[in-house]
């Protein structure tokens, strides 16, 4: 790759990791087939910015409303600003994995648009567990937490689309979506140096504090991946989803959890 053409490419990469995570305006780009692949090293990143945005509206607010309306409207900001991507793949693996009982019955259910009882109860668990979580919070923590936990959580897809194939072939439906394109895909360069930055932020935020909220991320893609493998033989773009929703949530129970 020539001098000329990396602030190209590091730019296409970067708005292509901002289109597929968040529904913040992106600037019209020459579309590259391999952008999303390449551009996974940028979702910690995302992350910081996602979750700054929470921080700066719980910020605000905080001061003016009851602790638990305060995280109710940064949580329910957060799924607008996502567009409830990592909220559907939650639910479309709650509902695979509990209701289907061989490899071909959860990908196929993984297809399926509709979201089931295991799903929506996912959900619930999901959406009412981080507003509270978020209101267990110390005052004087929260916006750490929420910037930590948006830049971990969006770092576990690089350890998984770097160690678990994708469980399907590629391009094989339409609707398997790009998340699972990247699978297999991530390199040894995006994974080191994403790995670096999701560790600094939170350090830096949390000081000692960030040492639970690491430990759980590593733990939970570690879980989920062996889980994802036993399964299904690999990931999807849902499973991406789901370890992300499963890990905010972890990063948020270390910071409420009294020692």
């Amino acid at each position: 790759m020539s001098a000329a053409t990396l602030p190209r490419r590091t730019v296409s990469e970067f708005l292509a990791a901002l289109q597929f995570l968040t529904r913040l305006p992106v600037p019209a780009w020459p579309y590259e087939a391999e952008a999303l692949a390449r551009s996974v090293k940028f979702f910690p990143i995302i992350g910081l910015i996602v979750g700054a945005c929470g921080a700066l509206l719980h910020h605000f607010i905080a001061p003016h409303l009851p602790r638990i309306v305060a995280a109710l409207i940064t949580v329910v900001f957060l799924v607008c600003l996502t567009g409830g991507l990592h909220e559907d793949g939650l639910a479309d693996v709650a509902d695979a994995f509990g209701g289907g009982t061989s490899r071909e019955k959860i990908l196929l259910i993984l297809r399926d648009s509709r979201i089931g009882s295991y799903g929506g109860m996912a959900l619930i668990v999901s959406l009412v567990g981080r507003m509270l979580l978020i209101t267990a919070l110390q005052p004087q923590n929260v916006s750490g937490y929420l910037i930590a936990a948006g830049v971990l959580c969006r770092w576990t897809p690089l350890p998984l689309s770097y160690f678990l194939p994708a469980a399907r072939n590629e391009g094989a439906h339409p609707a398997d979506g790009q998340g699972a394109r990247i699978a297999s895909r991530t390199t040894i360069a995006s994974l080191i140096a994403g790995s670096v930055v999701s560790s600094a932020i939170p350090i830096v935020l949390l000081r000692g504090r960030a040492i639970a909220p690491l430990l759980a991320s590593i733990a939970i893609t570690w879980l989920t991946a062996i889980y994802y493998k036993r399964r299904i033989g690999g990931v999807t773009g849902d499973c991406f989803g789901a370890t992300i929703q499963i890990t905010e949530i972890g990063v948020y129970l270390c910071g409420a959890w009294i020692l």
